[in-house]
C-alpha cells in the first residue's frame, strides 16, 4: 500500500482506523518531532474536536477526499477560523482569527482536520523557514539542513510524517522549494486555478496561489481536484489517465546557473524516461528563456517590496520592531516610483507572452527545481538590509521558480532520485496555463519509477 493521504483516508473510510485515532497519532509525532520546528501553533484540541465530529458523521457523509486526515494550514495565506495567523512576525500576535476563506472552507469540506500552523519567515521574505520569533524549521532528512521557505514548516511536517499532507502557499517557490528539499510532491496551481475569497488579498499582483505540499502525485491530483475551482466546481478536471503511445513534446533545460552536476543529471534521466515512454525531446537553451528568468526574478522581489509596503500602509502598522530585512524590504516598496511599478507590471506580461510563445513548440518543460541540495539552517540570513543580496541568494539556489510564478504557468516539482549523501533531486516540470493535468499526468509516470522513497512512516499509518 503506498503511504500518502489518500491511503489514510481510505484506511479511516474503511474504518480500520478512526479520525480520532489518528489525530492522537499525529499529535504524538508532532511532539516526538518538535525539535524541527515544523510547527508554530498548535491547538490540540481543536484537532481533536474535528476528528470526533468527522467519526459522529454517518456513514454516508464521510466519503471525502481526505475524511479524517490530520492536516496543518501554512502561518501565512488565506485564514482558517480559529487559527489566528502570525506571518512568522511578533508585528502580529495571535489574537483571535479571521473567518474562513473559500480555500480553508474547500479543506475543512474535503474532510481535514485541522490541528496548527507551520512555520514560514517573516511574512514569506524567505527560501528559508527560519523566523526571528521562533521556531526555527529543520529539515527532517537531515536537520543541519534547511527545510525551505517560505512553506519549510509544512514540507518538515509532511517529510516528517507528523502529517501526510499540509497547507502550503506559492508566490516565488514556496510550495516547490520546501517539497523539493524535502522530498515531496509540490504543484504550484496556474494562475486563476484556486479560489481565494472572500477577502484574502495576500495574492500579490497574481503571482501567489495556494494548495499543498504532498507525499505522492496522487495526493497532488486528488487536492487539486478538491480544492481548485469556483462556486461552479474544480477547475481543471483533474488528471485523466495515461495515454498510451505518448507523443507529447518534452523542452528539456540543462542550463540553469550553477547547477549542481547530480541536479543536472536527475533533470536528464528524467526526459530519457518520457522519451522512453513515447514523448520526443526538444533541448531548450538557457538563451532561450534568460530574458524571461532575470525579468521573472527582478518582478519577483519588487512585487513582494510593493505588497509590503501596501499592507503596512492599509493596516496603519508600526514595522520597526521586523527583522531587518523586513524593514529593508518595506523601505524598498516605499520608494518605488509609479513609472517604476509600470514597467513592472508591463514586464510581467512580456513574461507571460514570451512563455506562451516558447510553448508554440513544446507541451511541457523539465527543468531543475534547485541548483545544489538543501542549504545548511542559517544559510538565508534576515538580520541585515542588502535587499539584493538576500533576492540574489534565492535566485542562486532556486533561479527557475518565479518564473512560474510571473508568467501565471503551473509548475510541479517532485524528487528523481537520490544524491550520495541520501537527499532528494528533485526536477521541477512547467506546462502551459490551464494544464495542471497534463504536470500530474507526466509526474505520475515518472513517480512510478520509484527512485525516491520517503524515509519517515505517517503517522497513522506506520509499517
Amino acid at each position: 500500500m503506498r503511504l500518502d493521504a489518500t491511503a489514510l483516508a481510505e484506511t479511516i473510510f474503511a474504518g480500520r482506523l478512526t479520525a480520532a485515532e489518528v489525530m492522537e497519532a499525529s499529535l504524538a509525532a508532532a511532539g516526538r518531532f518538535a525539535a524541527l520546528g515544523a510547527i508554530a501553533w498548535s491547538d490540540p484540541q481543536k484537532g481533536r474536536q474535528s476528528a470526533e465530529a468527522f467519526d459522529a458523521l454517518p456513514a454516508e457523509r464521510k466519503a471525502l477526499p481526505f475524511g479524517g486526515v490530520p492536516t496543518l494550514a501554512k502561518d501565512l495565506g488565506g485564514p482558517f477560523e480559529g487559527f489566528p495567523v502570525s506571518a512568522g512576525s511578533k508585528m502580529l500576535p495571535r489574537r483571535g482569527g479571521m473567518a474562513d476563506s473559500d480555500l480553508a472552507a474547500r479543506f475543512r469540506a474535503a474532510g481535514f482536520c485541522l490541528f496548527g500552523l507551520t512555520t514560514s519567515p517573516e511574512f514569506g521574505l524567505s527560501l528559508a523557514s527560519e523566523p526571528a520569533i521562533g521556531p526555527m524549521s529543520r529539515n527532517p532528512l537531515d536537520p543541519a539542513l534547511s527545510s525551505g521557505g517560505s512553506s519549510g514548516g509544512a514540507a518538515a511536517a509532511v517529510a516528517a510524517g507528523i502529517v501526510s499532507i499540509a497547507h502550503a502557499t506559492d508566490a516565488g517557490g514556496s510550495i516547490r522549494v520546501p517539497a523539493a528539499c524535502c522530498g515531496l510532491v509540490g504543484l504550484k496551481p496556474g494562475r486563476g486555478a484556486m479560489p481565494g475569497g472572500p477577502g484574502f488579498g495576500n495574492h500579490l499582483g497574481g503571482i501567489a496561489t495556494e494548495l499543498a505540499v504532498c507525499r505522492s502525485v496522487r495526493d497532488a491530483e486528488r487536492a487539486f481536484a478538491a480544492l481548485s475551482g469556483n462556486a461552479r466546481g474544480p477547475f481543471p478536471p483533474p488528471a485523466p489517465e495515461p495515454v498510451p503511445g505518448g507523443g507529447l513534446r518534452i523542452g528539456v533545460l540543462l542550463e540553469a546557473g550553477a547547477t549542481e552536476p547530480a541536479r543536472l543529471e536527475a533533470v536528464e534521466a528524467a526526459a530519457r524516461s518520457l522519451e522512453a515512454a513515447g514523448h520526443s525531446l526538444h533541448p531548450i537553451h538557457f538563451a532561450d528563456v534568460e530574458q524571461m528568468v532575470q525579468a521573472s526574478n527582478r518582478a519577483f522581489a519588487d512585487v513582494v517590496a510593493i505588497n509590503l509596503a501596501e499592507t503596512a500602509e492599509r493596516l496603519s502598522a508600526d514595522f520597526s520592531g521586523t527583522e531587518p530585512m523586513t524593514q529593508a524590504v518595506l523601505a524598498r516598496g516605499q520608494t518605488l516610483r509609479g513609472t517604476e511599478v509600470w514597467r513592472l507590471m508591463n514586464a510581467m506580461v512580456f513574461v507571460s507572452r514570451d512563455l506562451w510563445r516558447l510553448f508554440e513548440g513544446i507541451d511541457c518543460l523539465v527543468t531543475p527545481m534547485l541548483s545544489d541540495a538543501p542549504k545548511p539552517v542559517g544559510s538565508f540570513p534576515t538580520d541585515h538590509a542588502d535587499t539584493d543580496l538576500h533576492f540574489a541568494r534565492m535566485v542562486a539556489f532556486a533561479p527557475l521558480a518565479a518564473l512560474a510564478n510571473i508568467s501565471g504557468f503551473p509548475a510541479l516539482t517532485l524528487p528523481f532520485g537520490a544524491d550520495r549523501a541520501g537527499l532528494p533531486l528533485p526536477v521541477q516540470l512547467v506546462a502551459p496555463m490551464g494544464c495542471e493535468a497534463l504536470l500530474l499526468h507526466l509526474a505520475r509516470y515518472l513517480e512510478s519509477e520509484e527512485r525516491w522513497q520517503h524515509p519517515f512512516p505517517i503517522a497513522g499509518l506506520e509499517p
